[in-house]
C-alpha cells in the first residue's frame, strides 16, 4: 500500500513563503495525477493545486500566481512552493492523488500564517 508523508509546514508571517514536500512510498506515484489539498478548521478539504503525471499544473483561483506545484518522479516526490502567504491560507495541507484514491490520507502538515 502506498503511503504519503507531507512535510515543510510551520509558522510564517503574512507575505512569507514555505515549501511543502510530499514523499510517496511507491513508484506507482509517477503514473498518477497528484494534488495538494488543504483543510481549515470548520471547512471542507479542498484541492488547491493539481499536477498531471507529466507535469501540467492547475490551481484554484485563490492561489494562482502565488503557489507553484511541481514533482520529481525519480524521487517519488511532489512539492508546493507557497509565496505571498495570507492568513486565509492557514490550514492543514495534505497530498494525494487526484482523485484522492492513491493512498490513505497522511497526517498532513500544518501551515499557520500570523504576525
Amino acid at each position: 500500500q502506498v503511503q504519503l508523508v507531507e512535510s515543510g509546514g510551520g509558522l510564517v508571517q503574512p507575505g512569507g513563503s514555505l515549501k511543502l514536500s510530499c514523499v510517496a512510498s511507491g513508484s506507482i506515484f509517477r503514473f498518477y495525477a497528484m494534488g495538494w489539498y488543504r483543510q481549515a478548521p470548520g471547512k471542507q478539504r479542498e484541492l488547491v493545486a493539481r499536477i498531471t503525471s507529466n507535469g501540467m499544473a492547475t490551481y484554484v483561483d485563490s492561489v494562482k500566481g502565488r503557489f507553484t506545484i511541481s514533482r520529481d518522479n525519480s524521487k517519488n516526490t511532489m512539492y508546493l512552493q507557497m509565496n505571498s502567504l495570507k492568513p486565509e491560507d492557514a490550514a492543514v495541507y495534505y497530498c494525494n492523488g487526484d482523485p484522492p484514491v492513491l493512498a490513505p490520507w497522511g497526517q498532513g502538515t500544518q501551515i499557520t500564517v500570523s504576525s
